[in-house]
């Protein structure tokens, strides 16, 4: 009850927060406001006893719990992220709290119709006699990813109340723009000072992960000829129509809404044009690196056809991987993904692992030197007004955050 209770009271104050980041900005963090939310968990930090807190000029927010004990063993930390996505808006979310979820749909918001239906979501009935928290249907709520800011906090202030547990060096780290793929540009890795860690940013109960895609980003710019549509026989080039065309050429079948599991995609993410000029945007993923560098060349064979098509370069490419997979980081040093699957056995969840379909800081961070999978926080539907999270599935996140640091002194 005593974490439980804690970590509800800090949810619904982080999330109250508009932290929202903004992948159109050029600053760092994207979004002044960011800092609201960071100056406050300096505050929080330092008054349940943690050391060294600051937030530097990037919007990192560190602390340390020193070692109680003598034994030299390996400093873990634990991340989690204090912007939310930029799909929804997270200004004025008013957070609702459910007790003794009925098992039938929920309710969010009678006036605007927005409810989560069983019918849709039936995972939801997993939770029923449980709390589940909410937003108020026109925004986000923001557990992506102040749950899991409320799950470390609390797990710190837990060990800091029972100086009887023992305890080796803990580092602590909250970061910006994870959403907009920018959260770990200017973290410190060797200041941090953690031989491993893991990013508590996952999805509901019992996910446990250290595999993410392969990720790049491709910008192919078409430029095209604008003639008089009733004089353009044999001189038009319509850029629109060539987008289409060479949206087409792409793998149907390697689609997101076609793919799951292990299965890599090419997704348009934005498409802009005239008939003179267009822009194509595509975010390029697989698990697997070869299946991603095939990819790659594949869409480069497309320009490459396009362009034979018409006996010019009406069409330019540029490409950028974006982040790898961290399975790679994290094999030789798969003892610390065992730790973490032994400490969710131990508190009784049924272990759910699978390959992240996207990223984490975790894996810029493990290329970075850091080894970092990913552990849930809990929630359900993120980025958008059905998301939701139950109290008792951050209370085991926090149960596994203390007994993996139970567990690595052994």
């Amino acid at each position: 009850m005593e974490i439980k209770n804690k970590i509800l009271d800090r949810f619904l104050k982080y999330v109250q927060i508009d932290t929202q980041s903004d992948e159109s900005s050029e600053s760092f963090p994207s979004t002044k406001k960011q800092f609201d939310l960071a100056n406050l968990l300096v505050e929080e930090l330092r008054e349940i006893g943690l050391s060294k807190v600051e937030v530097d000029k990037f919007g990192y927010v560190t602390a340390i719990l020193p070692s109680n004990i003598r034994k030299d063993i390996p400093v873990i930390g634990f991340l989690a992220h204090m912007d939310t996505a930029p799909d929804m808006s997270g200004k004025n979310v008013k957070p609702q709290v459910f007790e003794s979820y009925n098992g039938e749909d929920l309710e969010i918001s009678k006036e605007l119709g927005v409810n989560i239906s069983v019918k849709e979501f039936p995972e939801i009935k997993r939770y029923k006699g449980q709390t589940i928290i909410t937003a108020s249907g026109d925004t986000l709520l923001g557990a992506d990813d102040k749950a899991g800011i409320s799950e470390i906090v609390t797990a710190m202030e837990f060990l800091i109340k029972h100086p009887e547990i023992k305890h080796g060096e803990i580092k602590v780290a909250f970061t910006p723009d994870e959403e907009i793929g920018k959260g770990v540009d200017h973290f410190d890795v060797e200041k941090f000072g953690a031989d491993y860690a893991y990013t508590v940013d996952g999805g509901p109960v019992g996910e446990l992960e250290y595999e993410n895609f392969n990720a790049a980003g491709a910008t192919i710019k078409i430029q095209g000829r604008n003639i008089h549509p009733g004089y353009a026989k044999g001189k038009m080039i319509n850029a629109i129509r060539v987008a289409a065309e060479l949206n087409n050429m792409l793998p149907v079948e390697q689609r997101p809404e076609l793919t799951e599991d292990y299965e890599g995609f090419f997704h348009i993410v934005k498409l802009n044009g005239t008939v003179e000029q267009a822009e194509i945007q595509y975010i390029i993923r697989d698990h697997d690196k070869e299946k991603f560098e095939y990819k790659k060349s594949l869409i480069q064979e497309v320009v490459n056809l396009v362009n034979k098509k018409y006996n010019k370069k009406i069409v330019e490419l540029e490409l950028k991987d974006q982040y790898y997979n961290m399975k790679e980081k994290v094999e030789p040093v798969i003892h610390i993904v065992e730790q973490a699957k032994q400490a969710m056995v131990e508190v009784g969840i049924t272990l759910d692992i699978k390959p992240i379909r996207g990223g984490t800081d975790g894996a810029r961070l493990s290329y970075m030197g850091l080894p970092c999978p990913n552990i849930f926080t809990g929630g359900h539907n993120y980025h958008g007004k059905l998301e939701f999270i139950p109290l008792e599935s951050m209370e085991k996140a926090v149960q596994v955050i203390l007994k993996i640091i139970n567990l690595s002194i052994k």
